[in-house]
């Protein structure tokens, strides 16, 4: 799942959407501005994600100023649901309070990296 992601081939969360898929992974773009990226269904906020779907990874490209509010939404989804997804944050969406606010809720925080790249390596 890729929170932030964007239909505009000019974004990076276009292009790594457009990366993951190619590589044989499912894409579940979450944007309220969006309702389609890159022929997916794009979902207005987490909660409107059909039950059925399982979660492994979230992949957070927003601002940093509104992470501890991603991360809060992804807890609340988390105690729902009962799913534990890695938080993954890409390059400078990360902070302090984010990052403690997931780990002390028990989910695993990757940060300041790079999908796509780490995916490569």
């Amino acid at each position: 799942m890729i929170i932030g992601c964007s239909s505009n081939p000019y974004r990076t969360s276009y292009h790594i959407a457009e990366y993951l898929i190619n590589a044989g992974f499912e894409v579940i773009p979450v944007n309220p501005n969006e309702t389609e990226v890159l022929g997916i269904t794009c979902y207005p906020s987490l909660d409107d994600i059909p039950d059925e779907k399982d979660i492994d990874l979230i992949d957070i490209f927003r601002n940093k100023k509104y992470s501890v509010e991603t991360v809060q939404e992804i807890i609340d989804w988390s105690k729902k649901t009962g799913q534990k997804p890695v938080i993954w944050t890409q390059l400078d969406v990360s902070t302090d309070e984010a990052k403690d606010l997931a780990m002390s809720n028990g989910l695993e925080y990757v940060e300041n990296r790079c999908l796509m790249v780490e995916h490569r390596l």
